[in-house]
């Protein structure tokens, strides 16, 4: 059963929707969608409201945003949460789960991820750390023998921390069409790695990757002889309360609440198929979520379950290790090229004085964007069903307006 939520549109807001309306024509292809994207619930912590009406301003303010940018951009659905000082003060569902129906998007849609997957392999990495399971610093072929390279005397050097920092030195995105083939991965390393050209040394040369990035999980195997989706679940999901999580293909599939991919065409998006692409690949894209997961998430990233994760971890795994520059452009219009490191399955970007902790994810007609400021303690995540042009422009628009909000 669904959670029932408790509607909360602006005056303003059905105003800034309905003109949007007037401009944008209804999806060609999708004759049961509105132009104008459902009302779903916008549930704000009531004590925020009551005690901080300048924070309530800056969320109507982002939700008009947001909502006006879905009837323009016609996105078929989208969700998102805010958490500000360890609590949930925005969380809304916008638009419907698959274009040309009425089904709304609401806190419970599970959504895929993507390569926001590799943030939770980042943290579970520097918890099992904490736990004194792992070391950052030990070698890979300690509890993974079997990892291997064409530079044998290189893939013996390789460490925890240059997996998933993308810094082992292999070639861009090496073997992940095998991946998208549904090639085991412990094929692809023990079988593919030695034919791989190695393009730079370890823990200096940034090359993104997602095989080599899903060693972590043999050497978690290794660790504690259990595989990375028990202990995603035991460590992570269940006791941070995101009891819509998954990692597997069977679980998005017998999910009652699910929102489908889109892709675009002639006529506007279509509906598509969930696929099982990157199940093989858990750390690196295998991740199922809901918003109202995603908001747990936050909570424990910027610090607020302590019970779970250490701050100090936490610390290890967002230290910049790597600088980015020579890769294509985060946010191009927002941010300097040079504003942006790799730490441990998170990107780290520098707007002026304030560090944001990032990481947007695609697979499948699933897109993902979370972002978080830990010195602001303000976080925030959206999950779409569809690549929409929104998702370029969601989190730089809530810095630039949070940064106004401050002064």
């Amino acid at each position: 059963m669904k959670t029932p939520f408790r509607i909360f549109p602006t005056v303003r807001t059905v105003a800034v929707l309905f003109i949007a309306a007037l401009f944008v024509p209804a999806c060609a292809n999708a004759p049961a969608q509105s132009a104008i994207p459902n009302l779903q619930s916008a549930i704000r912590n009531p004590q925020s409201a009551i005690h901080n009406p300048q924070l309530q301003a800056f969320l109507d303010d982002y939700d008009r945003f947001f909502a006006a940018e879905m009837a323009l951009t016609q996105t078929p659905g989208a969700a998102v949460v805010i958490v500000k000082d360890g609590e949930v003060v925005f969380l809304r569902g916008y638009g419907v789960k698959t274009a040309g129906t009425q089904d709304s998007v609401d806190a419970n849609t599970v959504f895929r991820i993507g390569s926001l997957s590799k943030g939770f392999a980042g943290v579970l990495t520097g918890m099992l750390v904490q736990d004194s399971l792992l070391d950052w610093n030990e070698k890979v072929q300690k509890r993974f023998p079997e990892f291997t390279m064409r530079d044998r005397q290189q893939a013996g050097r390789v460490q925890l921390w240059h997996l998933l920092s993308h810094t082992t030195g292999l070639p861009y995105h090496a073997y992940t069409n095998l991946i998208e083939r549904g090639f085991d991965i412990r094929r692809i390393i023990t079988e593919y790695f030695p034919k791989a050209s190695v393009s730079g040394r370890e823990g200096v040369f940034f090359s993104y990757q997602n095989a080599a990035f899903c060693a972590i999980e043999e050497v978690m195997r290794g660790a504690t002889g259990k595989t990375y989706q028990e202990l995603l679940s035991e460590m992570i999901f269940h006791p941070a309360g995101m009891r819509s999580a998954s990692c597997d293909y069977g679980s998005i599939c017998n999910a009652p609440d699910k929102a489908l991919p889109h892709f675009k065409t002639t006529g506007g998006w279509r509906a598509g198929t969930i696929s099982q692409e990157y199940y093989n690949s858990k750390a690196a894209g295998g991740v199922n979520a809901s918003i109202a997961d995603m908001g747990e998430w936050l909570k424990l990233l910027l610090g607020h379950r302590p019970d779970i994760v250490t701050n100090t971890a936490l610390d290890k795994v967002f230290s910049p290790v790597v600088k980015t520059d020579k890769e294509r452009r985060i946010f191009p219009r927002w941010l300097d090229r040079d504003a942006a490191s790799y730490a441990m399955g998170w990107r780290v970007l520098q707007d002026g004085a304030d560090t944001i902790i990032y990481h947007g994810g695609y697979v499948n007609g699933f897109k993902g964007e979370i972002a978080f400021n830990r010195r602001d303690d303000i976080g925030i995540c959206v999950l779409f069903n569809a690549h929409s042009e929104l998702s370029r422009v969601c989190v730089p628009a809530f810095f630039e307006r949070w940064g106004n909000y401050k002064k």
